[in-house]
């Protein structure tokens, strides 16, 4: 199956849900269009690698705009990108993108302290989200962007590329379809060495620490492996190996033991000292195995069944992905990954540092 093919048939899959709460005179407005217009904030890494070339390779939605603190930044996106003046915003004129009929969606990609202010605010300017993962830092700040996308009827999305992945999406079939069977238990790990001592991964008050930058890839492999929601978590530990950069409470390696309904367990661990990645499903009739399991390229993996490979290029994962969300707004239906699954890991991160913490176990 080619790239092409490939992506429509997961949009068509992913667009086969409930209609989603869009502002009539927005739709009405938005009719006329063929694209989407979007504008990043936050130009780190992941907007200027990532999304802003995959922007560029989208079907549905293209880079209308950006938010940037940095004049330099700004100046660099305009020529490059060829952006009019009147569609770049900072920080402090941001709320003023309302009245800006190019901007459809605000792409939020900041650090996770700062979602939950940013989502509100794009949501009271009338634009549809889409937010990076972590969703936010506590599950109080993704209610309150949920209850605020739902006041202004737009549609907040969560940045979970995977759940787009074509290889994802068959193994999590195989599960849903249980062509294997029952499954009795799931392993998930996720992690790199991350080798900057001065980023918002190493405070706390932005949101640090590896529980929710890789952790929430590995929380998504033990629900996705198992196709149910945890009940509670077993055990839990969160070190520092490193206590000169991960400070004031902070891990960079993370371990937990989830259950499931009917005794199902999975474990899972996440890191910034070491390169692992890999997703194990034992079945009744044998196991599913992802490795690399979140990789940007190269996920793939086999089972019983014969091996999972659908090969793509960076970055088409976030080009599919921005174009099935694109394609939700522009239809009216709801979005694949919407705000509650964001809303579900962060409840998921919460019970496991209050078990690393306590030493007991912790409900979900």
């Amino acid at each position: 199956m080619n790239t092409h093919s490939r992506r429509n048939a997961i949009k068509t899959m992913a667009l086969g849900s409930s209609l989603a709460l869009v502002n009539p005179l927005n739709l009405l407005a938005r009719s006329k269009k063929e694209k989407i217009g979007v504008a990043l904030v936050g130009l780190g890494y992941y907007s200027t690698d990532l999304l802003a070339p995959a922007l560029q390779q989208t079907e549905h939605c293209y880079l209308a705009g950006i938010v940037t603190g940095t004049p330099s930044k700004a100046v660099a996106w305009k020529e490059k990108y060829q952006l009019p003046d009147k569609n770049i915003y900072n920080y402090e004129n941001f709320d003023s993108i309302a009245n800006n009929p190019d901007i459809d969606v605000v792409y939020v990609v900041l650090p996770p302290s700062m979602h939950a202010e940013y989502t509100i605010r794009a949501a009271n300017a009338g634009k549809h989200v889409w937010c990076e993962k972590p969703m936010a830092v506590t599950s109080k700040e993704c209610q309150d962007m949920i209850d605020a996308c739902e006041k202004n009827k737009v549609q907040l999305t969560i940045g979970y590329r995977l759940q787009h992945e074509p290889n994802t999406q068959e193994y999590r079939s195989i599960v849903r379809q249980n062509k294997l069977g029952k499954v009795n238990y799931v392993n998930c790990a996720a992690g790199y060495r991350e080798n900057r001592t001065d980023h918002w991964k190493q405070k706390k008050e932005m949101g640090g620490g590896v529980i929710y930058d890789m952790g929430v890839y590995s929380i998504q492999g033990a629900r996705m492996g198992t196709n149910m929601e945890p009940v509670s978590v077993i055990s839990a530990t969160a070190l520092s190996t490193r206590p000169e950069i991960y400070q004031d409470g902070l891990a960079d390696v993370v371990e937990a033991k989830l259950e499931f309904p009917g005794g199902v367990r999975a474990d899972i661990k996440t890191s910034f000292a070491e390169n692992i990645n890999f997703l194990t499903i034992e079945c009744e009739e044998g196991d599913i195995e992802m490795q690399p399991y979140s990789a940007y390229a190269g996920v793939k993996g086999k089972s019983p069944l014969g091996e999972i490979n659908h090969p793509y290029q960076v970055p088409w994962q976030q080009a599919n992905q921005m174009d099935d969300d694109a394609l939700a707004i522009l239809e009216n239906k709801a979005p694949l990954v919407p705000g509650e699954e964001g809303l579900r890991d962060i409840k998921i991160v919460e019970a496991i540092l209050k078990s690393a913490e306590n030493g007991r176990s912790v409900k979900v």
